[in-house]
């Protein structure tokens, strides 16, 4: 049987990061400047720290008021600390199956504690495309 493929060959290595010190609404505009739905949160030794996805930006909204006042923070106080991260030599199933049992769309992917890369549910679909063709021949 063949060996199954590692995230490394499927994983994005230029992964916008925040720091947990920036201002939410920033770090709002950066998740759409990059467009991707997510973003690992890093400190200045780029260890994963944390995670901060759109929907906890979008619990900024439930901040507010019908006042004109703009609610704020910053990424540490929304972002989720319980990250789930991947190694680069995991394989592609491995994977996946952290994907079907949680809801998050990208997993951060740490070597020696580092932030190495991300996958993406997206990335895990192409992975089985080019995977499903190699075994059939085509």
């Amino acid at each position: 049987m063949a060996q199954l493929p590692p995230v490394s060959r499927f994983m994005d290595t230029d992964v916008p990061s925040l720091r947990a010190d920036m201002d939410l609404l920033a770090a709002t505009d950066f998740l759409i400047q990059h467009h991707v739905t997510g973003a690992p949160v890093v400190d200045d030794a780029l260890n994963v720290i944390g995670m901060l996805t759109e929907k906890d930006c979008l619990r900024l909204l439930t901040l507010g008021t019908d006042d004109a006042d703009t609610p704020a923070g910053t990424v540490g106080d929304f972002m989720q600390r319980d990250v789930i991260t991947v190694s680069p030599s995991v394989n592609i199933y491995h994977a996946a199956g952290l994907f079907l049992a949680n809801n998050f769309r990208r997993l951060p992917v740490v070597q020696g504690g580092k932030l190495v890369g991300a996958i993406t549910r997206f990335d895990i679909l192409r992975a089985v495309s080019v995977n499903h063709k190699l075994i059939a021949g085509n």
